[in-house]
């Protein structure tokens, strides 16, 4: 049976908490393997919505081991509210099922002053991050001035890294005319939060190695979307971390082999939250309706997200430079309805043909989307859990959309509820 990495195809928004929720009981580990408090899953069991930030989707479900691995930059004090939002939902979350990597950087109060400083300070050209310290955590991991969970078991060394920290932090808030941080306040909020975290903290390299020479299932939770890739994404306008699923060997201690299937997640139209190119970006009644139908609004900002046509030029590189198998297509039924339905077939830069999105900042910012026109279908695909159960044009939109980005559909969600889900092939059997 394969392990399998589930990464988004897309923006990032396209529904991974739900496949990945739903995959889960397939799995008997789920493991979180890059990003930050600024990813945000949502998940629909029976009455009750759960919005994860941190915690694997997999916390949702009983008997399953929840994984945070080595690349995922952590805010201890979001993590335990978290935790504790989550208890009072009346799930079981303890250091028997959920585990923390002891080597994973910590995201301090310092990570989102300066965050949320340097968007001040860039006015009208915002890069759009959530403002809770992920690229500083990120950029300080890089250079070798992290604080790590196991520091906050030495007393001597988490008083060190502070120091080595707070002189670079300082200077930067001092630079940018913000207040800077208190070394005595910090030192005492991590040793306050200590005891709370390191109960979590493990060497979760060896427990994932452990399992996979059991032959237990791992399933690998990605963040955001390819085209947020820090490399293959829409740079500058992009999270500060590999989103795509070679990330799930470097980011979990795991080797590489042992990932298996790749499950890239994409919505059947597109969306984008902040700054950066959009190809087919509506800013029409359309939009709108696509964003009403489809609850566009992020589950950790709240902003209500871009919406346009689907994109088949960025979901075909990011099914190869993510080593995509299958796609899990989701948000179906929000096109129920419409006479006709768009897909975005290549680009037009300057008079000349893209089959691919170019790296340039200038030459995506002025792309025209190339477009073909599809039948729209007036039944409703909402609740589907079989093929049978799909309208004859709906199909065909799907068959064109596989076509197109040359992958094929695994897994098809018509809602957000956990079981209308229509299973094409199970990626744990290949």
């Amino acid at each position: 049976m394969a392990n399998v990495a589930v990464v988004g195809a897309q923006w990032g928004d396209e529904g991974k908490g739900k496949i990945v929720d739903w995959l889960s009981q397939r799995a008997d580990v789920v493991v979180r393997f890059q990003g930050g408090a600024n990813a945000g899953h949502t998940l629909v069991v029976g009455n009750v919505e759960y919005k994860l930030s941190l915690l694997p989707s997999g916390v949702v479900r009983p008997g399953k081991i929840s994984i945070i691995g080595n690349g995922v930059v952590v805010d201890p004090w979001a993590l335990i509210d978290e935790i504790d939002a989550m208890r009072a939902k009346g799930l079981a979350i303890s250091p028997d099922n959920l585990k923390l990597a002891d080597n994973a950087a910590l995201i301090l109060p310092s990570h989102g002053a300066l965050d949320r400083a340097r968007e001040q300070r860039r006015g009208d050209k915002k890069i759009g991050t959530t403002g809770r310290g992920i690229g500083p955590a990120y950029e300080d991991k890089v250079g070798r001035r992290a604080v790590r969970v196991c520091d906050l078991a030495d007393r001597q060394a988490l008083e060190d890294r502070i120091d080595d920290l707070l002189l670079h932090h300082n200077a930067l808030l001092r630079g940018l005319e913000a207040p800077e941080i208190d070394r005595a306040d910090l030192l005492a909020g991590l040793r306050a939060v200590a005891p709370k975290i390191l109960p979590f903290a493990a060497p979760v390299w060896r427990l994932l190695d452990e399992a996979r020479r059991a032959g237990r299932r791992i399933l690998f939770e990605g963040a955001q979307g390819a085209m947020l890739d820090v490399d293959h994404g829409t740079y500058p306008y992009v999270t500060s971390s590999n989103t795509v699923a070679g990330q799930a060997a470097a980011g979990s201690g795991l080797a590489a082999a042992a990932i298996g299937y790749v499950l890239g997640i994409t919505k059947a139209y597109t969306t984008r939250v902040g700054a950066g190119p959009f190809p087919t970006e509506l800013h029409d009644d359309v939009g709108q309706a696509l964003g009403d139908r489809g609850r566009e609004f992020g589950t950790v900002t709240g902003r209500r997200r871009r919406c346009g046509w689907f994109d088949a030029v960025a979901v075909r590189q990011a099914i190869r430079t993510a080593g995509i198998d299958g796609i899990a297509l989701t948000k179906l039924d929000v096109l129920d309805g419409f006479p006709e339905i768009k897909l975005c077939t290549g680009y037009r830069i300057a008079g000349r043909t893209y089959d691919y999105l170019p790296s340039g900042a200038s030459a995506q910012a002025q792309i025209e989307p190339i477009y073909e026109t599809a039948e729209g279908w007036q039944e409703s695909t909402r609740g589907a859990r079989s093929w049978a159960q799909l309208p004859a044009t709906a199909i065909k939109y799907i068959r064109r959309l596989e076509e197109l980005i040359g992958a094929p559909v695994a897994m098809l969600s018509t809602s957000p509820e956990r079981d209308d889900t229509v299973l094409v092939r199970d990626p744990f059997a290949d």
